[in-house]
This record gives structure tokens, sequence and C-alpha cells, in this order.
């Protein structure tokens, strides 16, 4: 048994905690939070639109020399409709985006976002497309862990009073985050 001391001890020295969220756990959260219409994250339009949209599917999370790869489908057209017909550019095709991502504010973001068709393949139509993600994903992706953690663990018994990751890096397993906080039990 622990001497009353050491107890009293042990809250001020094991703030510091590892947390590490599988591939296939950040898979079941970008599908529940982010392709959520029938499996489909639209970055343009949406599914009403017949001749101006594009969208992403069937995300998988992997680890790329230290660093986060998401592989998707892509699927979009750019495109006029004249006499019920769409005239324009268009294409489906898998693509890898690579990111590292960061901490800031309580949230977690991607930067240095690079995307790629799988196929080697590209032409105006992918370019564009590529160029166009990276840009958006960089500026527009945002998780909010903090915000998250709270509503995890705050109850009626406890409050979580201070959270932040001092470090997050990506290994073959997971997205592992050091995270600091401070849980208060009135």
């Amino acid at each position: 048994m622990l001497p009353l001391f050491f107890l009293l001890l042990i809250p001020a020295v094991s703030r510091a905690a590892e947390i590490h969220i599988s591939f296939n756990a950040l898979e079941r959260m970008l599908s529940a939070q982010m392709f959520t219409d029938e499996g489909r994250r639209y970055v343009k339009g949406s599914r009403t639109d017949k001749c101006n949209f594009a969208w992403l599917e069937k995300p998988s999370v992997h680890e790329a020399g230290g660093r986060l790869l998401m592989r998707a489908r892509f699927t979009g057209r750019s495109s006029v409709d004249i006499l019920g017909r769409c005239l324009g550019l268009g294409d489906s095709f898998p693509l890898s985006i690579i990111a590292t991502p960061f901490y800031d504010s309580g949230q977690v973001g991607l930067r240095d976002v690079k995307v790629a068709p799988d196929s080697g393949h590209w032409g105006f139509y992918i370019s564009r497309v590529c160029a166009a993600l990276g840009t958006s994903l960089e500026k527009q992706f945002r998780y909010p862990l903090a915000q998250e953690a709270k509503t995890r663990l705050d109850a009626p018994d406890r409050q979580l009073r201070k959270f932040h990751v001092t470090s997050i890096r990506v290994t073959t397993q997971a997205l592992v985050l050091d995270v600091d906080f401070m849980i208060y039990v009135p």
C-alpha cells in the first residue's frame, strides 16, 4: 500500500499521456464525421448538382515516411448544362493525400498537403483538382480534439480543466499524440 504522501504526488507527476489512434479508428472517424452523404464528402456542389460537383469517397488511412497517407476516390465534373447535357471536364480516379498533422488552438489540422492521382497520369483537369484539394484540405480540415476530449472526459463527478497536445507523430500503426491534461475531481 502506498503512503498517502505518494498518492498526492501522482496527479502532479503523471499528467502527460500518449494517445494512440489506430488507422482503422481514424478511417471510422473520417467516415462518421466527414463522409456523411452516402459515404461521400462533397468538396464542390451537392448530390443534386448535375453538371458541377466533386466528391471524395472510400477513404483509407496509412503511414508514409512519418506522414499521414490518405487514399480516396475522387469523382467530379466541371461543366455547363446545355439542352440537358453536361459539356465540360470530368473524371473519376483514385488519389493519395499526404500531409503532416499538427495541433493548434485545440484543433488538429493538416499542413504540407500534397495530393496526387494514384495512377500517375496527370492532365489539365487532374492537375487542377489535385491543387485545389491540397489547398482546401490545408485550410479547411480541422478536428476539434480539445472539445472532443472535454465532451468525453467531463462528467458530473469530474471536469477536464486543461488539455494540450505537446506533439503528434505518425507511426506505422497509428497516429500518436502526446497530451498533457488535468482532470479536476471536486
